[in-house]
């Protein structure tokens, strides 16, 4: 959530159609049914409230909102997918400003090995226009958006082999809360000069501006895949295993993630899990 100063009751009833005015009547939703889907997470443990969604279609779009926000001391909460399971993203009053808009990819450079994306991109489309060369991979990954994996620095099932999300990341694109527009998409990977703004926002879950898009790395795809299930009795097992498949496989093992018998029992009516394994492994 982005914090904006405090301001009059006027100042706030004035807002909505200030808000029409910049972006759209049609992109500013007050309606209780508009909302619903937007103020609780996906388990339905957390529940919010919030005045209005806003759904911006542009970088300079999100800057209008931001600053009519700002200066009428009005919290805007920014969400992408609503993917989360923490509740980060439910708003506790104020406006929720939704990326789903902003979805386009302006650039697929394969000499460089990177993609320009909006931050409204979902995952699995990022993938897909990639060529599968863009190694962030989540269970969800057909509903989350970018901009949210990269507000929380997911980790993702690769990240053994390569990073955090923030790890992909070469540039950024950031609307701060009283609207300046910070841009920093550039390709370089090598770049020694001025401060780091890219780490600055990049796991800030919103808090200091919405990212609006991004500059990502590509990889070549893997010549080969393996992939297995192995049964496991214990963590420091698992720990033992991890090491020895360290030593073995090297840079080229990217899962590696230790599933104890509580959540080895959620999926145990899947074909491929044996009932008496007190834990498992997934290695790829």
């Amino acid at each position: 959530m982005t914090i904006a100063p405090a301001a009059n009751a006027a100042a706030h009833s004035a807002l909505p159609d200030a808000l029409r005015r910049a972006i759209g009547a049609a992109h500013v939703l007050t309606e209780a049914n508009d909302l619903e889907a937007r103020l609780v997470e996906d388990r339905g443990l957390a529940r919010g409230s919030a005045l209005a969604l806003l759904r911006p279609g542009s970088t300079h779009e999100v800057a209008a909102c931001q600053r009519l926000c700002h200066a009428a001391g009005m919290p805007v909460v920014p969400q992408g997918g609503n993917t989360g399971l923490a509740g980060g993203g439910v708003p506790e009053g104020g406006i929720i400003l939704t990326t789903d808009r902003l979805n386009a990819i302006p650039e697929v450079a394969a000499t460089n090995a990177t993609m320009t994306v909006d931050a409204g991109c979902i995952l699995a489309h990022i993938q897909q226009a990639a060529d599968a060369q863009f190694p962030l991979s989540l269970a969800s990954e057909g509903s989350p958006q970018i901009g949210g994996n990269l507000s929380t620095n997911v980790g993702g099932t690769a990240v053994l082999r390569y990073g955090n999300t923030r790890d992909l990341v070469l540039g950024i694109e950031v609307v701060l809360p009283n609207g300046r527009i910070l841009n920093d998409l550039n390709g370089l990977r090598k770049k020694n000069t001025d401060y780091d703004l890219r780490n600055m926002f990049i796991g800030a879950e919103g808090t200091l501006g919405i990212i609006t898009a991004a500059v990502l790395k590509l990889f070549p795809k893997p010549l080969a895949r393996a992939t297995t299930l192995v049964a496991c009795a214990d963590a420091p097992r698992a720990l033992k295993l991890y090491a020895r498949m360290r030593r073995r496989a090297a840079d080229t093992l990217s899962t590696f993630e230790y599933i104890n018998r509580m959540a080895l029992q959620m999926v145990i009516d899947q074909p491929f899990v044996s009932h008496d394994q007190p834990g498992a492994v997934p290695i790829q």
